[in-house]
This record gives C-alpha cells, sequence and structure tokens, in this order.
C-alpha cells in the first residue's frame, strides 16, 4: 500500500511544477518507475533507506514545497495502517497502532485516504490545473473503505480485552473508527465509546487517561462533548498530572515532540524538556477555530500553557495576534462551555497586554 504517500509526491512535484517526466530525469529513474511511485504501485517506503532520504531531501531543493514533503512521513505511516487492514497480517509482526504513538498528521492523511478531506496543509493551496479524470485526493475504494473500518473495529473489540498491553491499540484503533461517517458505523462507535465512560471517572492522572481522553475526544468528533467536557473537569483542571500529561500529548500530536513515542509514558514527563512550548502554542493557534468539537479541550489547553509557561507571550512575537483574533472570534460566538469562557478570556485579557 503507497497510495497515501504516491499522493503526497504528485502533490510535491505539482508544487514546483514539473512533469512526470521531468521529474524522472531529475531523480534519474525510469518514467514508469517515478509513476510506479506516484500510484501506489511501487511504494516509496519499499525504497531503500539511503534512497527514500535522498528523495525526501532532494524534493525541496527542485522546489517542492517543504510543507508538503514533509508530509511524507506521516503518509507512509498512514500507508502502513491501512495497508494493515487490506493485507493479510503476518504472525508475529505487530500491527502499526500498536508500535507507536500516532500524530495528527497522520491522523489526517488517514482521513484524506477515507472521506477525501485534505491535511490543512493542502486546505489552503489553490489546486493546480489537471487534464482528464485525475483524482482530486488518494481516496480509497468504497470496498476498500468497508474493508479498514471492519478492520479497526476487529481490531478494537479484541485489543480491549487484553487489559493494559492493549490500551494502545485500543485507543489508536477506536479513535480511527470515528472517521467512518456511515449511519450504522456512528452507531456502533458510539455505543463502544459509550460502554467506556466509566475511564473518565478518575480525579487527575489514572492509568485509563489516555484512554480516557481518546474516547472523550472520539465522541466529541461525533456531535457528543459532553464527556470531554468531564473529562477535562475530572481528569485535567486541579491536577499538575492531567495538565501536564495533556500539554505533553498536544506537544506529540502537533508536531512539538519530533521522537517517536512507542507508549504512553512521555506523558507523564514532567520536565517538559522535549518540546518547544513556541511551537506548541503555534501549532494549537493554528487549529483553534478549525476544530469545533475540540474548541473546549484546545481552549483550555492554550490556557494551561500560557499558566505553565508564563514568559511564552514574550517569545511568541507576531503569534500573539493571530491568537487574539481566534480568541476574540471565539468569544464573540456560542461554542464556548462556561469554564473554556473564562479560560479563553484570561487567555485574551493577557495577550492583550503585551499589545
Amino acid at each position: 500500500m503507497g497510495l497515501i504517500a504516491g499522493f503526497v509526491l504528485r502533490t510535491s512535484r505539482e508544487s514546483i511544477p514539473r512533469s512526470q517526466e521531468e521529474m524522472a530525469e531529475l531523480l534519474g529513474v525510469s518514467v514508469a518507475t517515478y509513476q510506479g511511485w506516484e500510484a501506489g504501485r511501487r511504494p516509496i517506503s519499499n525504497m531503500r533507506g539511503a534512497d527514500l532520504l535522498g528523495l525526501r531531501r532532494r524534493l525541496p531543493g527542485l522546489g517542492a514545497d517543504p510543507d508538503i514533503v514533509v508530509l511524507l512521513g506521516a503518509a507512509m505511516d498512514a500507508d502502513r495502517v491501512i495497508g494493515a487492514a487490506l493485507s493479510p497480517s503476518r504472525p508475529g509482526v505487530p500491527h502499526p497502532l500498536c508500535e507507536w504513538v500516532h500524530t495528527r498528521d497522520t491522523a489526517h492523511m488517514i482521513a484524506w485516504a477515507v472521506n477525501g478531506s485534505p491535511p490543512p496543509v493542502l486546505r489552503r493551496r489553490p489546486v493546480p490545473p489537471r487534464h482528464g479524470p485525475v483524482a482530486s485526493a488518494p481516496r480509497l475504494s468504497p470496498a476498500e473503505r468497508t474493508v479498514l473500518f471492519a478492520h479497526l473495529r476487529e481490531t478494537a473489540e479484541v485489543a480491549g480485552r487484553l487489559g493494559a498491553g492493549g490500551s494502545l491499540l485500543h485507543r489508536q484503533a477506536l479513535y480511527l473508527t470515528s472517521y467512518d461517517h456511515g449511519p450504522d458505523a456512528a452507531a456502533w462507535t458510539a455505543h463502544t465509546l459509550n460502554v467506556r465512560r466509566g475511564g473518565t471517572a478518575g480525579r487527575g492522572w489514572t492509568p485509563l487517561w489516555a484512554e480516557a481522553r481518546s474516547t472523550a475526544t472520539a465522541l466529541a468528533r461525533l456531535g457528543d462533548p459532553q464527556l470531554l467536557w468531564d473529562f477535562i473537569e475530572r481528569s485535567m483542571v486541579d491536577s499538575d498530572d492531567g495538565e501536564i500529561a495533556n500539554l505533553n500529548y498536544w506537544a506529540l500530536w502537533l508536531g512539538a515532540i519530533q521522537r517517536p513515542e512507542a507508549n504512553d509514558d512521555f506523558m507523564r514527563d514532567r520536565s517538559m524538556k522535549g518540546w518547544d512550548p513556541v511551537t506548541l502554542l503555534r501549532g494549537l493557534a493554528d487549529g483553534i477555530h478549525q476544530a469545533p468539537g475540540f474548541v473546549d479541550l484546545y481552549a483550555h489547553t492554550v490556557w494551561a500553557l500560557l499558566e505553565t509557561h508564563r514568559w511564552l507571550p514574550l517569545a511568541a512575537g507576531g503569534l500573539l495576534r493571530t491568537l487574539a483574533q481566534r480568541t476574540t472570534e471565539l468569544l464573540d460566538g456560542s461554542a464556548l462551555s462556561e469554564r473554556s469562557r473564562r479560560e479563553l478570556s484570561t487567555v485574551h485579557y493577557r495577550l492583550g497586554e503585551y499589545d
């Protein structure tokens, strides 16, 4: 499976722009080989490590948009997740959803393939002119989507019976099922998530914290924000461990943590030295107005980040203007809970002190 990475490669080429023939010549491969990469018939993840690294380094040098090229890693991760569903499993090979904690970019790549919704970095770019019946997204066929989501549901059910050993696999598979927009699938996902509502009962950090967070955000995606409100109130507010875990998780999700994390233990790192607060604030500011189902989680996290790093407004520079504009828009609207409104009002006031 190389569909998504191939499409990202094509989008990178179109940002230069170059034809497939020109790119093949520049990269020193045959036209058939290059076309196979873009079509996914020859997954670029199957290239030798040195060759793949060379490709990712050369594309920006040829004029490709670096913001698109950087998505190749997440695209290959997404292809692995989808490939695990569409291809027979091999004994002894771990599922890609239990090997590492996935990021927002990987989730966006999967959503792109199943629902045609492009990742944010591509929504802001004009679509180049294309000739003939050319796909506008790396879409899976209806039959492939059916197989993928059936696999994810089965994986979630099996992992849920494994206890702590299956926690990462369970929560990541269950979260991805919320991308299935079919009425029957939504009912199954909502039922399965609601069964696990008890995971939010603990005050502050518990061994179920990460799974409870994923459950709450997945239900919010389906239009039920109550559990997310409860999670913020019970498992984060007035709990240093809960707030630190949330900031660490967001740092990984939004790319402020660059290293891969094999499990959820990184969330309990109280030093928070593995990521840059400015990078995290930028990611939150970029997404807070695009996530109506998660706006309360965004708002609380921005508040907690500024409370934890009170020097941050002095270092964030021009980013403060963007954040101030978006907090104003949210405060003028009706999407916020009462807690989020109070916290975002505090954020807005503090930003005004540095204007």
